[in-house]
Order: structure tokens, then sequence, then C-alpha cells
């Protein structure tokens, strides 16, 4: 459905006339539970289908969510919780930098879509139905994740810890290692303090001088002959045997060794994702457009909305019509706006919109165009009921603005304007002109 730059503007779909994020006719739909819903719900306002049969589709699937007083929307926006951003982490697993916590978000993804589709089982929408079968888990993925990575993996690969325990017998042996560490140093300094009768002898390790034996200089002369000095400290002596050494060798080989294969099973465990990022993108997609539809049901269900219908003869009709920002932002909301009927037709292509300033008027024009332009994305619209012809594109000449810095008055940029409307319009197209070629003195 063509919607020019004017036209988006002036109907303040996802930004005011002001540049600010609200009220808008986004801010009041987006109460979608995921990101990558709001994302769709973003793109679609800014395209809604000319051809009716997705729209239509939508309306079915919210109809269905609706039954019971919206039951299976409510189940399915709690399922919608703890789902990850599964549309971002395709896309860093495609471009092999995916991080460890995306493969833990997505495994936890992953682990809730049967519950997610679970209220869709035996939806009479054809959509919905389509839904329900994209969003089957991939259990071979699922199964990968759950064995590859840990609980709580770090936030980078570099700081280890991001493999999970049983994944690969030679990183738990290395792990293993590590874990002995502190059990051989206390081992080490109960035989050493028995050995050389120091009872302050500590066997201890730092990352800059590693594993040490650390006697104060009270007690030097009770070190036994494979004692090798290693630093001097004010009030001690730090010193490492050939026990000792071999010990450290081990141990530091075995951490660096650790961290570079955890390294490589990761790498390993991304080039075997790669293969089912088409899956994962079909399963976000499926996600948004189930957000998308809950939310649009969850709306209509708060804000009692209707369900509109498409009719092959040229015309608009609406009655009980309501402007869906103003009446969200007015304190009494339904039942302080005044609901106004419209009614276009073959023989009734014109309405002409007369009345004092601040009677309503751009607010009864708005609300038309936004009440179709909802029905074109799928949604429930604001009004008791409404019944829309063939429709190909909304335009919209609103306002008094300048353009000084092209050299355009505000009397060009309206003629402008309305001469664009007047070259493209056809015999199908929604118009707007609120205020034109007013006098200047």
């Amino acid at each position: 459905l063509g919607l020019d730059l004017a036209t988006r503007r002036n109907l303040e779909l996802t930004e005011t006339l002001r540049g600010l994020p609200s009220p808008t006719l986004f801010s009041l739909l987006d109460n979608c539970v995921t990101s990558m819903g709001s994302r769709l719900l973003r793109h679609t306002l800014h395209h809604p289908l000319r051809e009716r049969e997705v729209p239509a589709a939508r309306h079915g699937a919210v109809e269905f969510l609706l039954d019971d007083y919206g039951r299976i929307a409510g189940e399915i926006r709690r399922g919608l919780r703890g789902i990850a951003d599964i549309e971002r982490i395709a896309g860093r697993i495609a471009l092999r930098n995916a991080r460890p916590r995306d493969l833990a978000s997505l495994r936890e993804s992953l682990s809730r879509l049967a519950n997610l589709r679970a209220p869709l089982a035996n939806t009479p929408s054809t959509l919905l139905s389509t839904i329900f079968v994209d969003l089957d888990t991939p259990a071979a993925t699922l199964d990968l994740l759950i064995r590859s990575i840990a609980t709580e993996p770090a936030a980078q690969v570099r700081d280890g810890g991001i493999i999970a325990p049983g994944y690969d017998s030679d990183l738990d042996e290395l792990r293993s290692l590590n874990d002995n560490c502190g059990a051989f140093l206390i081992d080490m300094e109960i035989r050493e303090r028995e050995r050389t009768g120091i009872n302050t002898l500590k066997v201890e390790y730092n990352k800059v001088h590693g594993f040490y034996i650390e006697v104060t200089h009270a007690n030097t002369d009770k070190i036994p002959d494979d004692y090798r000095r290693r630093q001097t400290l004010k009030n001690a002596e730090r010193y490492i045997t050939p026990e000792l050494k071999t010990f450290e060798d081990k141990a530091l080989s075995a951490q660096e060794r650790s961290l570079s294969r955890e390294k490589l099973l990761y790498e390993g465990i991304l080039n075997d994702l790669q293969s089912v990022v088409p899956q994962l993108q079909t399963i976000a997609r499926a996600v948004a457009q189930l957000d998308l539809l809950a939310g649009f049901a969850d709306t209509a269900l708060k804000r009692n909305w209707s369900k509109p219908e498409f009719t092959n003869e040229i015309g608009l009709t609406v009655e009980g019509g309501r402007h869906p920002v103003v009446e969200a932002e007015m304190a009494g909301g339904a039942d302080t706006f005044i609901a106004n009927d419209v009614k276009l037709a073959e023989n009734r292509r014109l309405l002409l919109i007369t009345g004092p300033n601040m009677g309503g008027k751009s607010t009864y024009m708005r609300q038309t165009a936004l009440i179709a332009l909802l029905a074109h994305i799928g949604c429930y619209v604001p009004a008791d009921r409404v019944l829309i012809g063939p429709l190909d594109r909304i335009f919209t000449r609103i306002g008094a603005s300048d353009d000084l810095a092209s050299g355009r008055s505000t009397f060009m940029v309206e003629m402008t304007e309305a001469a664009a409307i007047l070259h493209h319009a056809t015999p199908n197209s929604l118009v707007l002109m609120d205020e034109i070629g007013r006098g200047t003195s």
C-alpha cells in the first residue's frame, strides 16, 4: 500500500511530528514480548499490504487468539517470555562471531518452543497452522547445545569455562589437572613442614611468579639442599623444588592447553551450527509473527477494537470510528472520545470537513486513514464496523511548513505536495487534504 514520506510523517506512525517516539501508532501497538516482534511491527506499519490475502489471514488468526476472552493469546504471550532474539543470534552464528552466552540463550529459547506452539495444535487458521509447523523444535541442535555449552558460560571464549563437562574427554582431563592443583599444594605444604620442621612454611601460587614455597628469614637455616631461591621479600624468601617445578610446568601448560582446547571446540560447534541457520531464521520469523498477532489480539481485547471486512466494491464505510492514539491519550479513553461515521462510495468520493478550531476535523480525517492502514496490516480497528473496498495508496497534505533552505515557501510546499497527489493518485487512493492555500496577509 503506497505511503510516501509525507504520509508516514503526518500520520505519526513511528514518531510524532516533533520527532518524539510517542505517542504514536507504534508506541500504542507495541506490546510485543520479544524484540523480534517489535521489529516486525515497525516494519509492518511502514509496509501495509495492498493484496488482502495476508491481512485477511492475520484477521482470522487474531480472531482465533481472541477466543474465550483472549485465553489463547494470553497463553502464547506467557510462552514468549524468556525467548531470546533468535534472529540476531542466527545472524551472529552465520558470521561466526556468536558469543557463548548467545548460544546459551538460544538453547533456552529452543527448549521453550514446544510449550509455545502447544496452544496452536488444533487451530482453524491457515496462518497459525503454518506458524505451528515452523516452530517445530530442532532436536539435534538443541541436543548439541545442551551437551556442549556450560549452564552459565563466561562472556568471552578467552575466559574459558564455556564448554560443558563431559562433552570432550581431553578437555575434562586438562580441567581435572587444574582442579587438583589446590589439593596438591595443601598436600605438599603438609609434607614439607614435616620434612623441614618449619611450621610457618607455605606453598602458594600467584600469576606473576607461579608456584613457590615461602619461608620466613628466621627459618632460612633449616632450608634443605634441594630448595632453589626464586624471590627475596622483606620478611621472607621464596623457593622452588624440582618436584614443584615439574608440577608447575604441567599445571600451567594444562591451563593454556585447556583454553586452547575450548576455543577449538567452540569453533567446531559454530561450524556445526552453520547448517541450521536457515531453520533458526524460519523459527525467528514464526516467533515474530506469533508475537505480532498475539499483540494485536491483546490490543483488540483491551481497547474494544473490531474485525474489519474487505469488499470488492469501491468505498470505505466506518461506523463508530475513533482515533486510536488520541483515544488512548484521553483520560476517559473510549468513554470520552466521541465516535464518528465515515461513508465513502463510488457516487460519494469527496467529503468536505468544516468546523471551528480544535473542533476535531484533523482527528476525524486522520483516524480514517489510520483505520484503513490498520486493516491492511492485519490488525483489528478502533471502530464498531468497518467495510473497506479496494485501496492502493494513502496520501496526506497536512499543516503548514516551509523549506526555505531549498527556496520553497509554505505556499510552494503546499502546491508541490498537492501536485504530487494529483499526479499519482488513482480512483482507489485515499487522500487527506488538511488545510491548503490559505492567505498570508
